[in-house]
């Protein structure tokens, strides 16, 4: 026997009541059609208070831009795993990642449904956990919880990369963290070199001992020997028992990064400590074995550094056991556009932005950069564009002006434009056009331009501003 619409709609309703997520469906007018119970609990509210309401009528801290339910219901385009943060009616900070949907039906868009995870008490349990273990030690509270015990913040899963030569240094990186031989990691600055090395430690055998980083450039030289070796009483005026990073970093692993920046009487105490695994405190006349894994970076090619006698040869081949180069970003130009997604949701979080949308404009500039200083000066391009943006779209005019500065050609050479300025004229030449295609009607214009109608508008607005200025 069949059962009717009435049962299948109740049956329906009864089986996502009881999904343990919050689920939020609005219709093509932003009336809440559904509304679960967990979603009530997330937002503070009581389901009846929200069904058959305006979604902004309920949530006013809620605009168009900002509501991830109305920006789907308009642009038609999903959104996956939007990380929100935010306190509800009753002053809860709730923390959740938001998957939101358009609902079609027969190709047109009749509303939106919204499925959200709750991450707040995850969070909350995480950061007691770490409250308590930092009073065990007798340590001070760090208000921003390191992600691992051991002092980590990155695995191997955090190395996002679509390169194929970067997937191969990858997977050499997991080989290598099986044996505990000294890794020798090659990149420019910014590439990632200390994620690579945490990532090495957290996949090894050594993931539950202290991962330890020493930038040896930070360190005046006098100063390094003692650091890394530790000192004896009445070495010196004044000095103490005290160990230096090997005996802290026993049983793990010790990162040293800059090594060139080492003084070259202390490589040579850094090459017989890795070759009898046994260290001397300033000061001291006994020896003290150690069980360490050495990993290095260098952000100059080894070779030139032995050259410029920066780096000893002997030591150089004794820690080339493993050696790992990291290529620069403007290397692996397929990467780009995932960072750029994963550095927009990563600041999206941080600051309460919905940015869903990076201009064609904007993908050419990063495609064209040359990116000097790597990952890490895309992460904060990224940083500074979501600081000043205020809508959904990420453009030319978010991004920091010496990136455009810098992909400028002179004019003068060749008749060529700057970069800005041939942006700037192919964007109007095809608003012109599509304007004239549909005799004027913005919100069909926008369609063509695949662009929302609010975004078309503003850069009219723009035109007719640049029209009046040079009239």
């Amino acid at each position: 026997m069949l059962l009717d619409v009435t049962n299948t709609r109740e049956m329906l309703q009864a089986i996502l009541s009881s999904i343990d997520e919050g689920i939020h469906v609005i219709n093509r007018e932003g009336i809440t059609v559904f509304y679960n119970e967990i979603a009530a609990s997330h937002d503070g509210v009581l389901v009846e208070d929200v069904l058959g309401q305006h979604l902004l009528e309920v949530f006013p801290s809620f605009s168009k831009e900002t509501s991830t339910l109305l920006k789907v219901l308009e642009t038609g385009e999903p959104i996956y795993n939007q990380h929100q943060r935010y306190p509800n009616v009753k002053g809860q900070l709730i923390v959740t990642v938001n998957t939101t949907l358009p609902i079609k039906v027969e190709g047109k868009i009749v509303g939106a449904v919204e499925i959200a995870k709750d991450f707040t008490k995850i969070q909350q349990l995480s950061w007691k956990l770490l409250d308590l273990e930092a009073r065990v030690k007798g340590n001070d509270v760090d208000d921003t919880p390191k992600e691992y015990e051991n002092g980590t913040n990155f695995r191997m899963t955090d190395i996002l990369t679509q390169d194929e030569e970067f997937l191969k240094m990858k997977k050499m990186a997991l080989i290598a963290a099986e044996s505990s031989s000294p890794v020798l990691v090659y990149g420019e600055t910014g590439t990632g070199k200390e994620l690579l090395v945490q990532s090495i430690h957290n996949a090894s055998d050594r993931c539950n001992r202290s991962f330890i980083a020493q930038n040896c450039a930070a360190i005046p030289s006098s100063l390094l020997e003692s650091i890394l070796f530790g000192t004896a009483k009445g070495s010196y005026t004044g000095a103490v028992d005290r160990p230096g990073l090997f005996e802290l970093a026993d049983g793990g692993t010790l990162f040293l990064d800059e090594l060139n920046s080492m003084p070259l009487e202390t490589q040579a105490k850094l090459l017989r400590v890795l070759q009898n695994g046994k260290i001397r405190r300033v000061g001291s006349t006994s020896e003290k074995s150690v069980n360490v894994r050495v990993i290095v970076a260098m952000n100059e090619d080894p070779k030139i550094c032995i050259e410029k006698e920066t780096l000893r040869k002997d030591l150089y081949y004794r820690l080339n056991v493993i050696y790992l180069k990291i290529p620069p970003l403007r290397a692996r130009r397929k990467d780009i556009p995932l960072l750029t997604d994963h550095f927009i949701q990563r600041y999206n979080f941080k600051f309460g932005k919905l940015v869903t949308r990076v201009s064609d404009e904007v993908k050419h500039l990063f495609q064209e950069y040359e990116w000097p200083g790597n990952v890490r000066e895309l992460e904060h391009a990224i940083e500074s564009a979501l600081n000043l943006i205020s809508d959904d779209t990420l453009t030319l005019d978010h991004i920091p002006v010496h990136l455009i500065e810098a992909s400028e050609i002179p004019g003068e050479i060749g008749g060529i434009p700057s970069l800005r300025e041939a942006i700037s004229d192919t964007e109007e030449m095809w608003i012109n056009k599509a304007m004239t295609a549909t005799d004027g009607n913005i919100q069909q214009a926008a369609k063509l331009l695949k662009i929302p109608r609010q975004t078309l508008q503003y850069k009219l607005s723009k035109l007719n501003d640049k029209s009046t200025a040079e009239n």
